[in-house]
């Protein structure tokens, strides 16, 4: 088996990855870096397997994917509409060459588009926040929610990761309050590590119309379960459609990703809260989602129980969701779980059950509750 990684080299991504292979005694994966790919090198033959990494945490790739004269500054939330038309493009390159991708470029491409992510799920029947009609700026929002009487939504950006750009919204009569990481300079907006709350309604106004500019997905926002003093949810990583690893997320806000100074929550606990019934109804769930795509090896899956624990959704789903770092199972990381489904052929095996067709990306999904779930499925999904 020929290995091949597009990545950043130096990444952790990648040198977690080539650590997993080299311990299953295969040769040492071929980078290819992100930046020879935007910069016209040739695409991995055919009879290559290559895993496509995140296009991350690289300055000069940023600006490569968004095809800007300079990188952005540090932080800087700019040109997300461009940085997915460039991924997408920089994909299409990868895969000119015929060789084998454990990333499906359509598959991709709904992954970072959390509309089209949304509806996929939906239509597959897929427990998930109920979706607002499309909005494009701050008055419309404002008016759908009051017409729709949903006074709490999360406001997302379309091509958004790590929480960037996301902004938690309550909403009562004239008072308005939001959370998010975005910090508002003179000279543009700013992704910050520590969530800020906004209560001026002027200032949210202004900063939902410069996000939307890149589009926007705006989803009702679900009371989550908590233990103790902290609300909860989880980020499971499923492999070749098995949930194989999961890591609780424990915060005193709405926003729990982990790099934002939250905690990591204690996973026997959770599983002892929500009982041995929630707990295989929400594996079902992880599975059901890896099945809506089936020719990506992996997937990572915000999954959240409700408050009482008797229901859960999935809050998004993420082409490169397998950065769990010290966390195992049987002995093996998210790395070497990929590496073994690989070799020992449950990808293979599981791939072919699913079926050798992409899933084909939704155009609608409607949810009748706040936890919406499609009445029928209307792609080919893998159970």
């Amino acid at each position: 088996m020929r290995l091949t990684v597009v990545g950043n080299p130096g990444n952790r991504r990648v040198a977690l990855f080539t650590g997993a292979v080299l311990g299953a005694g295969l040769p040492r994966p071929e980078v290819l870096p992100w930046v020879d790919v935007l910069t016209g090198a040739a695409p991995p033959p055919a009879g290559a397997v290559v895993r496509v990494d995140s296009p991350g945490e690289d300055a000069d790739v940023d600006r490569l994917l968004r095809r800007a004269a300079v990188p952005a500054r540090h932080g800087e939330l700019v040109g997300l509409a461009d940085t997915y038309a460039g991924l997408l493009r920089g994909l299409d390159r990868v895969a000119a060459g015929g060789a084998e991708l454990l990333n499906d470029p359509a598959d991709v491409a709904v992954l970072c588009d959390k509309r089209r992510c949304h509806a996929r799920l939906s239509a597959a029947g897929v427990p998930v926040p109920a979706a607002l009609p499309p909005v494009h700026g701050w008055e419309q929002l404002r008016a759908t929610m009051a017409t729709s009487r949903t006074s709490r939504v999360f406001v997302k950006p379309a091509h958004g990761s790590s929480a960037a750009g996301v902004v938690a919204l309550a909403v009562a009569g004239r008072r308005v309050r939001a959370v998010t990481t975005i910090e508002v300079t003179p000279d543009g907006l700013f992704n910050s590590l520590r969530p800020r709350h906004y209560t001026d309604e002027a200032q949210i106004a202004a900063i939902v119309d410069r996000i939307a500019a890149d589009g926007l997905h705006v989803e009702r926002w679900l009371p989550k379960a908590g233990l103790g003093d902290r609300v909860v949810d989880l980020r499971v990583v499923a492999v070749a459609g098995r949930p194989t690893h999961a890591v609780v997320r424990a915060a005193r806000g709405p926003l729990t990703n982990l790099h934002l100074g939250n905690a990591r929550g204690d996973l026997a606990e959770l599983r002892a809260a929500a009982g041995p019934a929630a707990w295989a109804a929400a594996m079902e769930t992880c599975e059901r989602v890896a099945g809506c795509f089936p020719r990506t090896l992996q997937v990572g899956i915000d999954l959240m129980f409700l408050v009482g624990w008797r229901r859960h959704a999935v809050a998004e789903v993420n082409a490169f969701g397998d950065l769990l770092p010290g966390v195992l199972a049987d002995g093996r990381d998210t790395y070497a779980e990929q590496v073994r489904a690989l070799t020992d052929g449950r990808w293979a095996r599981w791939r072919a059950a699913a079926g050798g067709e992409p899933t084909r990306p939704a155009t609608t999904g409607r949810a009748a509750t706040d936890v919406g779930v499609a009445g029928r499925e209307v792609f080919a999904c893998a159970r």
